[in-house]
């Protein structure tokens, strides 16, 4: 946009363009030349082995790891494979070289385009160096950048296509709506939306949120625009408030799946703290979690994705209370606990409340399901950089981005790991990474489309980015530092404010190349005619001498290399903003970083610990390889222990899981660390046969640590163990909001039915027999052989199983007697009584046979006496799921309402016991670490998915179950 301002260089210096060194890449070879290369095959199965993706030849850097790969190919590469490798003949990409030069070629290009570069030589430059932090996997993009970005510019996508979202159009010097749909692509990961009180309004907003989540982004909105169900309309009767048009996002979040993909879409919805219907909503997803259970007590599947959860509302969304620091004080009993709540309409008072009832709440909801979490306005708004424009209501679904309404953020991450140099990390080096990132952000900016006018304007003027890192515990872990520990905090403080001193460095060199942010000045300092903006100028500097300040005072246990690095560049950043403002009224964020995470290989995403000691390889030929994650060795290196030590303590961890010492039959087994290195390998869960953990308190410290050098929030899950009560959960929220964090989620582990990870390893059955036939073998019972029969019923109608066994204990034949039915019926049950032992000797897994025959329906079905099947779809039904209780090792557990119950009677038990006796049983200890459940990818329909922040990943095929 030219500016009045940036025409004339006597009012303002904007009339450089950007300087573009090499550092990362060399003048006589390209970045691609530097490295060696692979040729690779990527293979995705499902749960039940199933072959859900396969590409061939893939060109991918040898550093690449397997997941690396697979996250490539199956999520990031363009095209269909069975139409070639020619993408722009619709073929697919095949080599991460066209994914790099699609992406890192075109942002080079539209910087030239756009002024940010003088000539062809520094635009060269600028796409090398931004090439080599990406191919070296220092760095990535969110990925609506991988997904859509260059595919119109590199294979002409989408020519033909219907008209896109909105766009800036420079040249009209408005927002304009796009020929394509990916001429101008969606970049952004990140969005807030605003709700009118109007039919219209609300409405629009599912419009504007279908269209995000079919391009793989995630949005968050602010309810208390909308009337209460307390209030009156003007024609008479009363609204049906927020929680009613709640379901309806919620519906079309269900139907339009992220990304169009499988997964879930990700949203964010928040209600403050004074709005009527407050209560209502806390309550709304603790009582859709009860229908839930009372559907799985039923027999309904329990996974993540499967029917009871999918038969209940709220549960494409996380809710979240905006709650003020009157709130605060007022439930924390520092004041009066009494709390009104105000009409919407007038904002005059509606109903007394008791704040400290309406808390405890919160807490319960969140021990129950882990929702609602809290946001706390008036932090958020301390920092807010434009205040002259509106507060701050609502943050993105994984709550790293807040801004004003109707705005937009596009991601980036660092990987932290990858800038450690002898031993030390290197904070230049960091910086540098920082500059190009931000460069590359904000020329995406007004090169990306939006699915609102409001978004696209507000995109232009206020240029909101999110900077942010990766492998934050991983790092830590190889400098033998423990994430709870003040050398840590001080270190992950020293780093964030490397980043965002950086980032602000470069966005006042290009504010001095382009123009500050439009709405950085009053609008009639640019003549641009009402934009609804005001002066933000004073509050902008405001934070930005808050950062300086927290950057002058961080621990001296912070390395001086970075600390003093940091108040180098706060000193700049203070300097040249004053001069000539800032491009950008935000940098950075902390995002969940799940699948950009595993794409760079990092150990750990975003600010996270790593979760356990152990990582999960894929073997080719089936089965998984348990390994150390790699930064054991690198810590233990540090530490001082010599090759053979850390050889000793590798294998430890792939026999136990853990460093710790551990009994076995009364034997002390230990891995060779000493006692005072311990605390280096605590991680968020117990890890393995392990009994340390971090500590919820933990959590909360880092996050207070680094908060005060972030732009925006922080994507952080604190985790919680199992055992821990309400007031547990009451004195988290109350220390996040005394620390000055801007908002927390917290994760009691196994609070839902379908838990959301599994940290431990299953204690090792023992193995059967194996037999390795070349042809079909039929193994024959014995002719005198055991044998179990049971009666039931079912609505009514009664029979009879009986089940001969092997010498082995295991089914080997089964007779199905349905009493007072008809021949046909009986010569059907005898008839599947014959296929079913045939198969069972014939060798068909037993838990295959289960899970085709769990839920089928016909009747007659109903009500059984049985109390770990208390409802029957069908006698197969009935069949399958009882075979599954007598023989299938751990079906009971997981699928028994009454097992369900007598688990946790046994927890509490174990837990009682454990606080009396220091040295409890393996099985005790056993009993306290096992789930209930774990997240099932909705794609692959893997287990193995891990936490990012509040969102997920699955470790199998890299989908990601949030927003980034």
């Amino acid at each position: 946009m030219k500016t009045k301002a940036s025409q004339d260089s006597s009012q303002t210096p904007y009339h450089t363009a950007l300087s573009v060194d090499r550092y990362f890449s060399s003048e006589d070879c390209h970045p691609y030349d530097e490295i060696k290369w692979d040729s690779r095959e990527a293979v995705i199965t499902g749960d039940r082995g199933e072959e859900i993706f396969k590409q061939a030849g893939i060109e991918v850097p040898a550093e690449f790891s397997d997941l690396a790969t697979k996250i490539l190919a199956s999520k990031y590469f363009y095209g269909d494979i069975d139409m070639g490798r020619d993408p722009s003949a619709g073929g697919r990409e095949s080599s991460l070289k066209q994914v790099l030069d699609r992406v890192c070629g075109t942002i080079a290009q539209w910087g030239r385009e756009d002024g940010y570069f003088a000539d062809e030589k520094a635009t060269r430059v600028f796409r090398e160096e931004l090439t080599a932090l990406c191919v070296t996997q220092k760095g990535a993009f969110n990925s609506p950048v991988w997904f859509n970005l260059g595919l119109y510019q590199a294979y002409g996508i989408g020519k033909d296509s219907a008209k896109g979202n909105f766009y800036w159009n420079p040249e009209l010097e408005a927002v304009a709506r796009a020929e394509s749909q990916y001429e101008y692509p969606q970049c952004s990961a990140c969005f807030i939306q605003k709700v009118d009180d109007n039919l219209e309004s609300i409405m629009d907003l599912a419009r504007a949120e279908a269209m995000l989540f079919k391009f793989g982004s995630g949005s968050g909105t602010d309810l208390s625009s909308i009337r209460s169900s307390r209030e009156k309309l003007s024609g008479g009767g009363h609204p049906s408030g927020p929680l009613s048009f709640l379901a309806v996002y919620d519906s079309v979040a269900g139907v339009v799946k992220s990304g169009g993909k499988t997964r879930r879409a990700a949203k964010m919805n928040v209600l403050k703290d004074w709005h009527p219907d407050v209560e209502e909503f806390i309550d709304a997803k603790m009582n859709e979690e009860k229908k839930a259970w009372a559907l799985i007590e039923q027999g309904y599947d329990p996974s993540f994705n499967g029917e009871a959860y999918g038969s209940i509302r709220f549960q494409n969304e996380n809710l979240s209370i905006r709650v003020s620091d009157d709130f605060m004080k007022a439930a924390s009993g520092e004041s009066e606990p009494t709390w009104w709540t105000k009409r919407v309409s007038d904002g005059s008072k509606c109903e007394k409340k008791d704040a400290k009832a309406l808390f405890r709440k919160i807490a319960e909801g969140t021990h129950l399901c882990g929702d609602p979490g809290l946001q706390f306005d008036d932090s958020i708004d301390r920092w807010h950089t434009c205040k002259g424009s509106g507060r701050q209501n609502c943050t993105n679904p994984c709550s790293e981005y807040l801004f004003l309404d109707n705005s937009a953020c596009n991601l980036a991450s660092i990987n932290l790991m990858k800038f450690m140099k002898d031993g030390e990390f290197d904070a230049e080096s960091f910086a540098r990474a920082c500059r190009i990132f931000i460069i590359a952000q904000d020329i995406i900016v007004d090169r990306s489309s939006y699915p609102t006018e409001g978004i696209a304007y507000n995109s232009h003027w206020f240029r909101t980015l999110g900077l942010g890192y990766a492998n934050l515990g991983g790092l830590l872990m190889s400098l033998g530092l423990p994430y709870d520990s003040e050398e840590g905090r001080a270190y992950a403080a020293g780093i964030t404010a490397v980043m965002t001193g950086a980032a602000y460095k470069v966005s006042t060199e290009i504010a001095r190349a382009k123009s500050p942010f439009a709405g950085y000045h009053d609008a009639r300092h640019y003549g641009v005619p009402n934009p609804p903006m005001a002066d933000n100028v004073e509050s902008m500097q405001e934070v930005i001498e808050m950062h300086r300040s927290h950057a002058a005072s961080i621990s001296p246990r912070c390395p001086k290399s970075i600390s003093e690095f940091a108040v180098d560049l706060w000193d700049e950043v203070s300097r040249e903003g004053a001069e000539v403002g800032y491009r950008n009224a935000q940098v950075t964020v902390l995002a969940p970083t799940g699948t950009i995470g595993f794409l760079m290989d990092c150990d750990t995403t975003g600010i996270e610990p790593a979760i356990g000691l152990v990582a999960y390889k894929q073997l080719a030929g089936g089965g998984m390889l348990t390994l150390p994650i790699q930064t054991v060795p690198k810590a233990l290196n540090k530490l001082g222990y010599d090759e053979p030590a850390i050889e000793r303590v590798r294998d430890y961890i792939k026999e136990y899981g853990t460093v710790e010492p551990i009994q076995k039959e009364g034997e002390t087994l230990e891995s060779g660390i000493r006692s005072e290195h311990l605390p280096v390998f605590d991680t968020a869960f117990r890890s393995g046969l392990g009994e340390r953990s971090l500590s919820w308190r933990s959590h909360i410290r880092m996050m207070s640590a680094v908060q005060p050098f972030l732009s925006g929030g922080i994507s952080k899950t604190v985790n919680m163990p199992n055992q821990a009560n309400i007031d547990d959960i009451r004195d988290a929220y109350i220390d996040a909001w005394k620390m000055g964090i801007k908002g927390v989620a917290i994760y009691r582990d196994g609070s839902k039915r379908s838990a959301p990870i599994q940290t431990r390893k299953e204690e090792v059955k023992e193995e059967k027999a194996v037999q390795i036939v070349t042809e079909p073998y039929r193994r024959r019972l014995p002719d005198t052989r055991e044998a179990v029969t049971h009666k039931f019923s079912i609505g009514g109608s009664e029979g009879y199983l009986t089940v001969g066994k092997f010498e082995d204990g295991n089914p080997g034949e089964v007779f199905l007697q349905m009493s007072k039915a008809g021949s046909t019926v009986n010569g059907l049950m005898d008839t599947i009584g014959i296929l079913l032992s045939l198969c069972l000797q014939y060798g068909v897994p037993l838990e295959t046979l289960v899970r085709k025959f769990s839920h089928v329906r016909f009747e007659p079905e109903g009500m059984s006496k049985n109390r770990d099947i208390p409802m029957a779809k069908s006698v197969i039904d009935y069949l399958g799921r009882w075979l599954g209780m007598e023989f299938v090792d751990g079906y009971r557990a997981k699928m028994s309402p009454v097992a369900a119950e007598e688990e946790r009677l046994a927890n509490d038990q174990v837990i009682d016991s454990a606080q009396e006796d220091s040295e409890p049983s393996r099985q005790q200890l056993e009993l306290l670490t096992e789930s209930e459940g774990n997240l099932t990818c909705p794609e692959c329909g893997s287990h193995r998915v891990k936490v990012t922040g509040t969102c997920a990943c699955c470790l199998n095929c890299g989908t990601s179950l949030g927003c980034s």
